[in-house]
């Protein structure tokens, strides 16, 4: 009886094995054709870019040449198609890979980075604020704690959690700038100008001038004639004070023109839909 147990068991086995074989060559085969759609994908991304490419270099050629003409209603025309087809084109070029800026070249070599699926760059936009959020709720915690005592282990720890959370910002804003996100210019190097900052304070030795700065930080630079850390820094945060401020009033009227030019945008293209719509009743 044992024996015959054995040999059935043995042929399951078998009969199992036969079938996990089969979907093997399924699977082979499902792969080759993965691997097929890969390859033409890639060639259909470089003959977008080629044809994007091409469309703005005629449309620059073409531009060039309408300045040294009179406008009229024709022309006009041709080049409010010329900014609705920028904005066409800039929507093609979401889709397709970037290459990575020369930081990132420098950080992370030529991995390509580039997000083609809009709910992926909205998960990974909407990841880059949590991030911001959670260690900044870290931050905020260990900087009381750092209030009510005294021990420089946690010091350090907070200055190394700077220096990381500054460099992983402007890692993250370089992808989403690869991407297609709009982040001003001032907050990037707002960001890279902060590393730097977190990285004099981490490096600051623990010295009479450190505990006048920890202890007292709206004092700062009444503290200028100390060791060199305290003129580099003072330096560097009026620098990042005077960028914020600039930036955000720069920024405000530059939203304002960008909503009437959608609204101006978007009533055009009702109103063309409207008329287009009318001769199609009157035929």
């Amino acid at each position: 009886m044992l024996v015959v147990a054995m040999d059935i068991d043995a042929e399951s086995c078998v009969k199992d094995w036969d079938d996990l074989a089969q979907d093997y060559k399924e699977l082979e085969a499902l792969n080759r054709e993965y691997l097929a759609k890969l390859e033409e994908v890639g060639e259909l991304q470089a003959k977008c870019v080629k044809g994007v490419s091409h469309q703005k270099y005629r449309m620059g050629i073409i531009s060039k040449s309408m300045k040294n003409l009179n406008m009229n209603e024709a022309q006009e025309k041709m080049q409010k198609s010329m900014m609705r087809r920028e904005q066409q084109l800039h929507e093609i070029e979401q889709t397709l890979p970037k290459s990575n800026g020369t930081y990132l070249q420098i950080i992370l070599g030529n991995v390509n980075v580039s997000i083609l699926n809009k709910s992926d760059k909205f998960k990974y936009k909407d990841e880059y604020e949590k991030f911001k959020l959670v260690l900044s709720v870290i931050g905020f915690i260990l900087s009381v704690l750092n209030l009510f005592t005294n021990i420089r282990t946690l010091e350090l720890s907070f200055m190394f959690l700077l220096v990381w959370y500054y460099c992983t910002l402007t890692i993250r804003e370089s992808i989403l700038k690869v991407n297609g996100s709009r982040i001003k210019g001032w907050w990037r190097f707002h960001h890279f100008l902060s590393t730097v900052v977190s990285g004099v304070l981490l490096v600051w030795p623990n010295t009479g001038a450190w505990y006048k700065f920890r202890g007292q930080f709206m004092w700062f630079n009444v503290y200028i004639k100390a060791t060199w850390h305290v003129p580099v820094l003072s330096a560097m945060f009026l620098v990042l004070f005077l960028g914020n401020i600039t930036t955000t009033i720069m920024v405000i009227p530059q939203k304002r023109r960008e909503r009437v030019k959608d609204y101006l945008f978007a009533s055009r293209g009702g109103n063309a839909h409207d008329k287009e719509n009318k001769n199609e009743k009157n035929k």
